[in-house]
C-alpha cells in the first residue's frame, strides 16, 4: 500500500547523526511514496547505523522533473551569474568547514575507512569546492581569428540536467568531485549515492541548500542501482551521465545511454602497476609503495596492486616491505594510530579473501597477511590482513583482476623495456608508480606506461587542479581539473558578419 508521503524543507542541516535519513527532491527532505527503506551499516561493526529511504522509479522521476524545471527556468545557471554561483560554492565549503569533524565522523561510521583517511578525504571535498568556485569565473569561451568581414566567438552553456552516480569507497569526496563542477557549469544534478554508503551524500546535498542553492538544483534518491540508476541513465530528460564504479557497470551505462546520445563521463576500474628501479631511493619507495597500496585499506580505484622491483634490490626492498607491512594498524577507526580500516561488507571480504585463496592454489607465495580478521571490540565487523603475495606469474587471477582490498601481488623484473611491456599488459590504465632517482628514465618511463595517471617518486594521485581518470578500460573523461567543467558545457559558436555589403553566395 503506498503512503502519503511527507516532506520538510532543507533549510539547515541539524544533526547528522540519525536514525534515518531522507532522500532529498526539489529541496524537500521526502519519504518514498511506496514507503520502503532499507539498512545501512558500519561495517566496522557490522551493526546497523540508519535507516534509509528506498528510492524507486517514481522517485526518480520527481527528482528528474524538479531538476529539468530548475534548469529550463533558469532557477541556476541564469538568475545565479558565475560570480553569485562562486560565493555559494565557497559557502558550502565553509559550511562543511565549520562541520569537519561531524563530517568525518559520518564518514568513518557509514564506510569504516580509518579516521586519518576520512580526514584527507573530507578535506580534499571541501577544497574541491573551493577549486571550482575560483575556476568558473576565468572559465570562458573564446574569439577567433577569422576572414574581414566576419566575427567568431565560442559561448559556454551548461548541458542540462545531469545524472551522477558514486561508488561507496570515497563517499564524500566523490559526491564532491561530481557535484562540484556541476553546479558551477550552471547544471542542474540528481545524485544516486551507493546503497552501502548514502548518508554523506545526503548530508552534502543538505548543506548545498542550506548554503543557498536554490531548490530542485541538487537532488539525491538512494536505492538500487538497477532501479533508480537505470532508469535515470535511460530517462530522455537526462542529458548527462557521470559514473564512478567497476568496469561492467560503466560499459553497461555505455550501452544504455546510447539511445538517447548522452554524454558520459566514466571513472572505473585499475590494476594500477608500481615500478621500483634499481636507484630508487628506498627510504621513500617502501613507504610510498605501502600507502600505494594500503591506503583507504586497498578499496580504490587507483591502488597501485601490481608492484614490480628491480632484481638487484628485489631481496632488500621486500624485507623491508613487509616488515612495515607487518608493523600496519588495523582496527578502532577513530584511533590515531589505526592504518586500515574495515571493508566495506561481508560480500567484499568474501571477494577480497577469494582471490587471495585462488592465488594460494596457484602456487604464489602469501608473505605475509592472507587471512580475514577479527579485532576486539569490533568482532562483527569486516577485517582482512594487509596481504602481500609474492612468487605469481602474469597469468593468475589474482594478478589479472582487480582486487579492491589490502592486497599487492609482487614480479621481479630486469630492464627498462621489459617493465614498461608487463605494466601495460592490462585492460586497466587508470593509475601507475615509478621510482628511480634518474629523471630522464623517470620520464621517458611516463610517457611510455598507458596509464592517465603517473605518480613519480611520490604516492599521491589527485590534487584539486589535476586530472583524474584513465586510459583504456579505465573509462574515460577527467574529474578534477578545470577542464572538467567543459564535459557540463556545451560550446556554441556564434558567427557574425559586418562586412558592408550584403553577401550574395548564389550571386543570383
Amino acid at each position: 500500500m503506498v503512503s502519503t508521503v511527507t516532506a520538510e524543507a532543507v533549510t539547515e542541516v541539524g544533526a547528522m547523526k540519525r536514525d534515518h535519513y531522507s532522500m532529498i527532491i526539489n529541496g524537500e527532505r521526502v519519504e518514498s511514496n511506496s514507503s520502503e527503506t532499507f539498512e545501512t551499516f558500519d561495517p566496522a561493526k557490522g551493526e546497523v547505523l540508519a535507516t534509509v529511504v528506498k528510492g524507486n522509479q517514481e522517485d526518480a522521476e520527481k527528482a528528474v522533473k524538479a531538476a529539468r524545471n530548475a534548469f529550463e527556468k533558469g532557477k541556476w545557471s541564469n538568475k545565479y551569474p558565475v560570480g553569485k554561483r562562486a560565493r555559494i560554492l565557497n559557502k558550502i565549503a565553509a559550511i562543511m568547514r565549520e562541520r569537519f569533524n561531524e563530517l568525518i565522523e559520518m564518514e568513518v561510521l557509514n564506510s569504516g575507512k580509518s579516521m586519518s583517511a576520512a580526514q584527507v578525504q573530507v578535506n580534499q571535498s571541501i577544497e574541491v569546492f573551493e577549486f571550482y568556485a575560483g575556476a568558473i569565473v576565468g572559465h570562458r569561451g573564446s574569439v577567433n581569428n577569422m576572414p574581414n568581414g566576419f566575427f567568431n566567438y565560442t559561448h559556454k552553456e551548461p548541458v542540462g540536467v545531469c545524472a551522477q552516480i558514486i561508488p561507496w569507497n570515497y563517499p564524500m569526496m566523490m559526491a564532491s568531485w561530481k557535484i562540484a563542477p556541476a553546479i558551477a557549469a550552471g547544471c542542474t544534478v540528481v545524485i544516486k549515492p551507493a546503497s552501502l554508503t548514502p548518508i554523506t551524500a545526503l548530508i552534502l546535498n543538505e548543506i548545498c541548500h542550506e548554503a543557498g542553492v536554490p531548490e530542485g538544483v541538487v537532488n539525491t534518491v538512494p536505492g538500487s542501482g538497477r532501479v533508480v540508476g537505470d532508469y535515470l541513465v535511460e530517462h530522455k530528460n537526462i542529458n548527462k551521465v557521470a559514473f564512478t564504479g567497476s568496469t561492467p557497470t560503466g560499459k553497461d551505462i555505455m550501452q544504455k545511454s546510447s539511445d538517447t546520445l548522452k554524454r558520459v563521463t566514466l571513472e572505473l576500474g585499475g590494476k594500477s602497476p608500481n615500478i621500483v628501479f634499481e636507484d630508487a631511493d628506498l627510504d621513500a619507495a617502501v613507504p610510498g609503495s605501502l600507502f600505494g597500496i594500503f591506503f583507504n585499506t586497498g578499496q580504490s580505484c587507483e591502488a597501485r596492486s601490481r608492484m614490480f622491483v628491480h632484481e638487484s634490490i628485489y631481496d632488500d626492498f621486500m624485507e623491508q616491505f613487509i616488515a612495515k607491512t607487518k608493523k600496519l594498524q588495523s582496527g578502532n577507526p577513530f584511533d590515531k594510530g589505526t592504518h586500515l580500516g574495515s571493508i566495506i561488507s561481508q560480500n567484499q571480504l568474501d571477494i577480497i579473501d577469494g582471490y587471495v585463496q585462488s592465488a594460494r592454489e596457484d602456487g604464489a607465495t602469501i608473505a605475509t597477511g592472507g587471512n580475514v580478521m577479527k579485532i576486539d571490540g569490533f568482532e562483527n565487523g569486516y577485517w582482512y590482513e594487509p596481504t602481500v603475495i609474492t612468487d605469481v606469474t602474469p597469468d593468475m587471477k589474482a594478478v589479472k583482476e582487480e582486487i579492491f582490498g589490502p592486497v599487492v601481488v609482487v614480479e621481479k623484473f630486469t630492464d627498462e623495456k621489459e617493465v614498461i611491456q608487463r605494466a601495460n599488459d592490462t585492460d586497466y590504465g587508470l593509475g601507475s608508480a615509478i621510482w628511480t632517482k634518474d629523471q630522464g628514465r623517470a620520464t621517458r618511463v611516463s610517457h611510455q606506461i598507458k596509464a592517465g595517471i603517473v605518480m613519480v617518486n611520490n604516492p599521491f594521485s589527485a590534487f584539486p587542479g589535476t586530472p583524474f581518470g584513465g586510459y583504456k578500460q579505465s573509462g574515460f573523461g577527467r574529474e578534477l581539473t578545470v577542464e572538467t567543467l567543459d564535459l557540463y558545457m556545451e560550446d556554441k559558436s556564434v558567427l557574425s558578419y559586418y562586412g558592408p555589403k550584403p553577401l550574395n553566395p548564389f550571386g543570383v
